[in-house]
Formats: structure tokens, C-alpha cells, sequence
């Protein structure tokens, strides 16, 4: 299931990368390149930290459901437009999703539980940096939008289930992707912000 939710993760991210290169009014290539750098970006940082092989590399379904989102996304950029609402709700699972597998990797390879939680975030959301900072936006995780804290939030939770001795009980997954999924639609619907740096 938690391969399946990486999936959506990846089509939504590939998705909302090519929907900014087409508000940028970037050619098609230019699409490709935006979604698969928002698609797989933050997992190919998180790679390159633990100096483990890209995941991406040797996974051909993980390139086929990025090259067809993005295809997707090129063909009905306009009708997609609209349909922001249920984008919003992939992108969030798909964030909850690749924080976990962030977190669980870290884990995996005897990093300090400070460190997987920061992969966790990075494998999360450093693929939209990118995608802001090539399509020269403020990356959404430095605006005031809730963002970086739900994702913060679910990885704690799973961390903290992991030192009890818990993470091999399937109900941790699931409740710390739910936590990360609650907290950024609560604040998306409540418009909770993030404190802005005042003079």
C-alpha cells in the first residue's frame, strides 16, 4: 500500500510541476524537466546523503508514472486548472507518503533520529524547491503556508513510535501519514500560517 501512495505521490508532484511550467509558459520539454525534478528531487537528495543508489535509477514504474502524469499534464494543462481542489488532496498524501519514506530510510540506516527526520522533509519537499527556485518563485516551504510543520509533525510521531519499539505495528504508518494529511488540510481550510520573519 505504502508503495502504491508513492505512486500518487509522484503523479501529483509531476502533475503540479507541470502546471507551474505552464503558468511560466515553458515548452514542452520544459515540462518534462519541471515535473520530473519535482517528482523525484527530493528523493534523489535524500539518496545522495545516505550515498545510497537513486531509487529512481533502477525503478521503471517510478519513470512511466512521472513521464505520464507530465505527458497528462502537458496535453490538458487547461482543464487540470480547475481541478486544483483534488490536486491539493494528492499532493498532500504524496508529501505525508514521502515524509514517512524519508523518515523510515534514515532509520533504516542507523541515522541519528534528528537526521531521518530531516530526510523525511527534505524527501518531501525539496523536489517543489526545486521546482520554485527553477520556475524563480519563493519556494512554497519558506511562505508563510503551512508546509514543513504537518510534515514535521508525522515524522516526529513515527519516530517517537520507533524508539517505543512500535514501527512494527502497521497502524504507526498509518496514523503518522493521517497526522501529516489532518494537520496540512486543517490548516489549508482554517488558513493557519507560519509566523513571518518582522523587521
Amino acid at each position: 500500500m505504502l508503495e502504491i501512495l508513492d505512486h500518487i505521490g509522484l503523479f501529483a508532484f509531476a502533475l503540479s510541476g507541470v502546471l507551474t511550467a505552464s503558468y511560466k509558459k515553458f515548452d514542452a520539454i520544459g515540462g518534462y524537466v519541471i515535473a520530473f525534478t519535482t517528482a523525484l528531487g527530493g528523493g534523489t537528495i535524500r539518496d545522495i546523503l545516505l550515498h545510497q543508489e537513486i531509487a529512481w535509477t533502477t525503478s521503471a514504474s517510478q519513470i512511466t508514472i512521472v513521464m505520464i502524469a507530465a505527458t497528462i499534464g502537458i496535453l490538458f494543462h487547461n482543464l487540470l486548472e480547475r481541478w486544483k481542489r483534488t490536486l491539493f488532496l494528492f499532493d498532500t498524501i504524496g508529501i505525508a507518503t514521502f515524509t514517512i519514506i524519508g523518515v523510515q530510510k534514515g532509520i533504516e540506516h542507523n541515522q541519528l533520529y534528528i537526521i531521518a527526520l530531516f530526510l523525511g522533509l527534505i524527501t518531501a519537499t525539496f523536489g517543489g524547491m526545486l521546482r520554485d527556485v527553477l520556475c524563480k518563485e519563493v519556494p512554497l516551504i519558506f511562505r508563510e503556508e503551512m508546509y514543513a510543520i504537518p510534515c514535521l509533525s508525522g515524522g516526529l510521531f513515527y519516530i517517537f513510535s520507533d524508539y517505543m519499539g512500535w514501527t512494527n505495528q502497521s497502524f504507526v504508518l498509518w496514523i503518522s501519514i493521517g497526522i501529516i494529511i489532518a494537520f496540512r488540510t486543517l490548516a489549508v481550510i482554517f488558513h493557519w500560517k507560519s509566523p513571518l520573519m518582522t523587521r
